[in-house]
């Protein structure tokens, strides 16, 4: 069982962290969003990600009222939009995520997703705001195989601190090759949507008979099988989202859960690992 990672210059980082993805967008559901990453940071939950995108910075604006008094405890990662990865627009995008997040740095930064801007240039500018102290890493989000081979490619590509991607167990594509190989460059993985939204983006797991035996006889929920099911793998951190204090403690409670070889093998019949290449799953 891996319940810690060394991630972006932290040892032993406890391998669930929390997302922020819907946060930010009803202000009815402030208070309790940022009471919910508040009870995740009592719980050793350190890694809080969020992104410009959501809800249109509202996202970081509920981490940063969450994080005041509390920044030192927090490992905070941040994205930026393809379009907003060029030389200037990046240093521009980050110094406005910082002010969203009342911080004056990110532990890790984020290229979202691949667009039209050149990965040297997006790489130039991740480099330029290391030597301005605005961030202490920089990584990649939904990149493919291929994609990451083209990163390595470039002069400084091999400081790319992870990629981070959609995994689920309904979604195993990654295990083919894109993990593999991750995790023989000592690249970490961040699993986005590791509970497949609650379900929504696949209904059938959370009311799969097979899956609620197994966790019935655990004494767990299903999400909390899931959970401990996506961080079974070395390397893999998971960031589900918990919009409430009582959802973050079950997360929490998930990194204590180990699953049997037998367990693993009646999941593996029912979702099986991915027998040739998959395009890479994006939500």
């Amino acid at each position: 069982m891996h319940n810690t990672i060394n991630f972006a210059g932290y040892s032993d980082l406890p391998v669930i962290g929390q997302g922020t993805w819907y946060m930010g967008e009803n202000p009815a559901q402030r208070a309790e969003e940022v009471a919910a990453l508040q009870a995740g940071l009592e719980c050793g939950l350190q890694l809080i990600d969020t992104a410009e995108m959501y809800a249109d910075g509202g996202a970081e604006e509920v981490v940063g009222q969450a994080l005041l008094g509390r920044r030192d405890r927090a490992l905070l990662v941040s994205k930026v939009y393809p379009w907003n990865a060029g030389e200037r627009d990046a240093i521009a995008a980050c110094e406005h995520s910082l002010r969203r997040l009342q911080t004056d740095y990110l532990d890790l930064y984020l290229l979202h997703w691949r667009g039209d801007v050149p990965l040297e240039e997006t790489l130039r500018a991740m480099e330029r705001l290391q030597q301005q102290g605005k961030i202490r890493y920089w990584g990649v989000s939904n990149f493919d195989t291929d994609d990451m081979a083209e990163l390595w490619d470039e002069p400084e590509g091999n400081q790319c601190a992870t990629n981070q991607v959609l995994y689920h167990l309904a979604s195993r594509g990654i295990e083919f090759d894109l993990l593999p190989t991750c995790q023989q460059r000592g690249v970490p993985v961040m699993a986005y949507c590791p509970l497949a939204q609650a379900g929504r983006l696949r209904d059938s797991l959370f009311t799969d008979s097979r899956l609620t035996q197994i966790a019935q006889q655990k004494g767990i929920s299903v999400a909390q099988l899931l959970l401990a099911w996506v961080i079974r793998q070395s390397g893999v951190i998971a960031i589900p989202k918990a919009s409430s204090v009582v959802h973050v403690q079950e997360n929490a409670a998930a990194l204590e859960v180990v699953l049997t070889d037998e367990e693993l093998k009646l999941i593996d019949r029912a979702w099986p690992a991915p027998q040739h290449k998959l395009p890479l799953d994006i939500v």
